[in-house]
């Protein structure tokens, strides 16, 4: 939790950019005036009937080595069902039997082991022999690895017939080097169409986009389903392009030219490549606003005498307005009224809305105070995240005033803004309260976004509740 608004990164305030106090939050780079077409549903990853239908059809293949008495209906499901639920790791962007192979011989090998030790179990008479499980453990793997071999051929072959159209995004010279060895490797079944770079080289290569226009036109023209990120353009202000061409249905992959292949599992024309998760959408949101409720709920009928004390106390010492209300800037750019207790005055409401810190907080009464070190000034708005107007986990919200100035300051700041903001957040139990960076906050407030989960809520929930135990200020 936060105070009532957020203290500037070491070295002063903020510089006045000559922003008006709106909720601007303009694009960096290429994705200026950035739109993409109406959303298309995402690139399915490759179905896995076929690789389930070969690894059933081995496992029955490998039944043949049991005698007559033994092929029990029992244990013939007990080997189908083992070699099914104990699946090989995901396939590499372009699969190979070799490739998989320990993995494959290590999951037929527990397949006959449970195998074994159910038929002791089921009919000690009829136990399976070393020689048994031998035969059936090789029969099964050779005829996995041919079946597999067989889907992966055709997979290849289709990906030779219809490679997926690509854009290239990063700095033009590597861009287009990436590309160049992309297209000469079309095994891989990528094609790259157009390197998207805000400054281009004016070099020899595929077409450069530089505008929002140029990317739209050639996603519709090519049918563009796939983003090769060339690094650092993810960790630069064409995040925010990746992401909406994530949001628009597109597969975005990073790849690191200069980083050794070894680093990574996923490669591409030899380079180091790995999905990225950019969409703002994903499974689990009805989860979060289910965990949000019951505890916004919950925490608002217990510490709800509480919330009165506190009240009272403001009132009778300070007088009347004890409730603090301020504009924030909320997901996707929509403002809204934030509630805390009043723990200052500001002059007037131009000064609440672009003042960056409460002025001589030692002047302040010691309730006021004392409110603020522990963040109980924070619990209204527990009331915000019961509206639906925050989260309890997220970034924390900024007035519109900053939010136009960081936007345009601090690479990936505007980001931010793609989920509901937080009563606390990933930012905050690193420390970055107070006097720290905008900069620190943005990053890691993106990277919570990236990898958020409801187990991730949870843990960052509990750390705050600790941290409140020993309160330290806002």
């Amino acid at each position: 939790m936060t105070a009532e608004s957020t203290v500037p990164p070491p070295g002063g305030q903020p510089r006045d950019l000559g922003f008006p106090p709106v909720a601007v939050m303009p694009p960096r780079g290429a994705a200026a005036g950035f739109r993409l077409p109406a959303r298309r549903p995402p690139v399915r990853a490759a179905s896995p009937l076929p690789l389930l239908a070969a690894d059933g059809v081995a496992a029955l293949l490998g039944a043949l080595a049991l005698t007559g008495a033994q092929r029990r209906p029992l244990l013939v499901a007990v080997l189908v069902a083992a070699s099914l639920l104990l699946r090989a790791h995901r396939p590499a962007r372009v699969p190979a039997v070799l490739d998989e192979l320990p993995a494959v011989c290590g999951r037929i090998a527990v397949a006959w082991l449970a195998l074994g030790a159910t038929a002791a179990a089921y009919a000690p008479h009829q136990a399976l022999s070393a020689r048994t499980l031998l035969a059936g453990f090789l029969l099964q793997t050779v005829a996995g690895c041919a079946g597999r071999g067989a889907v992966y051929a055709w997979r290849r072959a289709d990906l030779l017939r219809r490679p997926r159209a690509a854009l290239v995004v990063g700095p033009a010279a590597t861009a287009q080097r990436v590309a160049a060895a992309v297209l000469r490797h079309p095994r891989y079944g990528v094609r790259p169409v157009g390197i998207v770079t805000e400054e281009p080289d004016g070099g020899e290569g595929l077409p450069v986009l530089t505008t929002g226009e140029e990317v739209q036109r050639a996603i519709v023209q090519n049918g563009v389903c796939e983003v090769l990120a060339v690094h650092p353009a993810v960790r630069t202000g064409q995040g925010t392009l990746l992401r909406a061409l994530a949001e628009s249905g597109c597969a975005v992959w990073e790849v690191d030219p200069d980083a050794p292949s070894y680093r990574s599992r996923e490669r591409l024309a030899g380079f180091s490549c790995r999905r990225l998760d950019l969409g703002a959408d994903r499974r689990g949101g009805a989860g979060k606003r289910a965990l949000d409720v019951v505890v916004s709920g919950s925490l608002l009928v217990l510490v709800s005498p509480l919330l009165l004390v506190c009240a009272v106390v403001l009132r009778a010492g300070d007088g009347p307005g004890v409730v603090f209300r301020q504009e924030r800037i909320g997901k996707d750019g929509r403002p809204f009224t934030l509630l805390k207790f009043r723990t200052h005055r500001p002059v007037d409401e131009h000064e609440s809305a672009t003042r960056w810190s409460v002025a001589d907080e030692r002047r302040m009464p010691w309730f006021c105070r004392f409110l603020r070190r522990t963040s109980l000034d924070e619990l209204l708005q527990l009331w915000n995240v019961l509206r639906g107007d925050m989260s309890l986990v997220g970034p924390r919200p900024e007035r519109p005033y900053f939010v136009a100035q960081f936007s345009q300051t601090y690479p990936g700041y505007a980001d931010r803004h793609r989920v509901r903001t937080g009563i606390t957040g990933l930012a905050q139990v690193h420390g970055l309260r107070g006097d720290t960076s905008i900069e620190d906050r943005a990053r890691f407030d993106n990277a919570y976004i990236d990898d958020r989960s409801l187990w991730q809520d949870v843990c960052i929930l509990l750390r705050t509740a600790v941290a409140l135990v020993r309160p330290t200020g806002s």
